[in-house]
């Protein structure tokens, strides 16, 4: 009788993690993870090279292992040949290799570097043509960037348009002079404007609200009790929220406060209470939920200071055929590039993806709640189905709105393990009963 199989789709952190966990459950089946790139566990997030990307996370909270919180402390005090603090933000790229490497040690995982482009019944297509059979399956998707569209069509088709700057090669088509302009003041201008920064050239950035992140302090702020009955309106969330900022020293402690309830607040919000706080809170709480490292927040200030970071709010109207730019504040701005830094799709009806395609197609998944990711269940699984088809990670945003910083994926990515572990339990023994046959799983 052969073995039941279980495949994750995605080697990125999420998908890293739940195949790591899916080995250590030592289920009897074969694990099979499935993506193209060379170096799992690194996904777009950890890919980069530039020391200068930090993580935005202290160190002592990004282990991947839940039992060994100091896990990954440890990995970085023999990598960097020191002693690692926990509060230390370190680069990006090394903790990609450090997923990698903890991956590595996972046994009895195979992988299979191909991507998957659509999904029939209990069956993966593949890239290659090929086919994969499976009894249960983790989609660890991971983010989508967003699409280019919120630029004018004379911005979207210029040679020296760049609509991902996390593509591979992306930057190259940036002058090494001249000044640029990088659509998006969150996290992921942050970095571009760090590698791209210069002396005598100015970086210019634009957002609807141009608000920076803000920053982490260096040494944790006291965290703030919660009421026993938690606000149920966005009116009363506010109020809580205001009431915990005048009760601490630092409003760090009264975000970072809610953050284990955060799925529960915005689960008992109304759907009328989400959609306002999507048009009306979302860039304030942004700010202030996904702050920057000290580090990298002191190098955006110094360029500010030197006039090398110019911050703007308001949108891209047009641009001329050599690129000077017009903004919705009135600027006009000659730059050499644009390079779009608008961050992640939430909305996937959108999104040009065979695979997720084909699961809409099909009737395996649907838009997540205020049509943010996808729709799941409370241990990962995907809806309006019963098939075995889990997701983790940013997809489940409109779920649980607080799903995509590296602690929530390795909670999510423990439940998921344990719920795919159990089905495939509960399928071996209905498989045992008599007159039972196994279905669906080739050779």
């Amino acid at each position: 009788m052969s073995s039941a199989r279980i495949v994750i789709v995605g080697a990125g952190a999420a998908g890293a993690l739940v195949t790591v966990r899916l080995a250590e459950a030592a289920t009897g089946a074969e694990v099979v993870l499935v993506d193209p790139c060379a170096d799992a566990g690194r996904g777009v997030a950890y890919a980069t090279g530039d020391p200068a990307h930090l993580l935005n996370t202290p160190a002592g909270r990004m282990s991947a292992h839940p039992a060994d919180p100091d896990h990954f402390v440890g990995w970085a005090s023999r990598h960097f040949g020191r002693i690692v603090g926990a509060g230390e933000f370190l680069p990006r790229g090394d903790f990609g290799m450090y997923l990698g490497e903890v991956l590595g040690g996972a046994i009895g995982v195979r992988r299979v570097r191909s991507r998957a482009v659509g999904v029939e019944a209990r069956r993966l297509l593949l890239s290659d043509g090929s086919t994969m059979a499976f009894d249960a399956a983790v989609f660890a998707f991971g983010a989508y960037p967003l699409d280019s569209g919120w630029a004018p069509v004379a911005v979207r088709k210029h040679p020296r348009f760049v609509a991902n700057p996390w593509a591979p090669g992306a930057l190259s088509a940036v002058p090494e002079a001249g000044d640029v302009l990088l659509v998006g003041t969150g996290l992921t201008m942050a970095d571009v404007a760090i590698t791209l920064d210069r002396p005598g050239r100015t970086v210019h950035a634009v957002s609807r609200s141009g608000l920076l992140p803000r920053v982490h302090v260096p040494v944790a702020s006291a965290r703030q009790s919660l009421p026993a009955v938690l606000p149920a309106d966005l009116d009363s969330l506010r109020r809580l929220y205001l009431q915990r900022l005048r009760a601490g020293r630092d409003w760090r402690a009264a975000v970072d406060g809610l953050r284990p309830v955060t799925a529960q607040l915005w689960q008992g919000l109304s759907t009328a209470d989400r959609a306002r706080f999507l048009r009306e809170d979302l860039r304030h709480w942004e700010v202030r939920r996904h702050r920057m490292a000290p580090a990298t927040a002191a190098r955006l200030y110094r360029m500010r200071a030197a006039g090398r970071l110019r911050l703007y709010a308001g949108e891209v109207l047009d641009a001329s055929a050599d690129l000077r730019v017009v903004l919705s504040g009135g600027q006009r701005i000659a730059v050499g590039a644009v390079i779009g830094c608008t961050g992640t799709a939430t909305d996937l009806s959108a999104v040009h993806d065979p695979l997720l395609r084909s699961m809409f197609d099909a009737g395996l998944a649907r838009r997540g709640p205020c049509g943010l990711g996808l729709d799941t269940a409370a241990d990962g699984r995907l809806l309006p189905t019963a098939a075995p088809l889990w997701t983790l990670g940013a997809m489940r945003k409109g779920n649980l709105w607080e799903t995509t910083a590296f602690p929530e994926i390795r909670e999510q990515a423990t439940t998921v393990a344990a719920a795919v572990a159990e089905h495939v339990a509960r399928a071996a023994v209905r498989e045992s009963g008599p007159g039972c046959a196994r279905v669906g799983v080739d050779g």
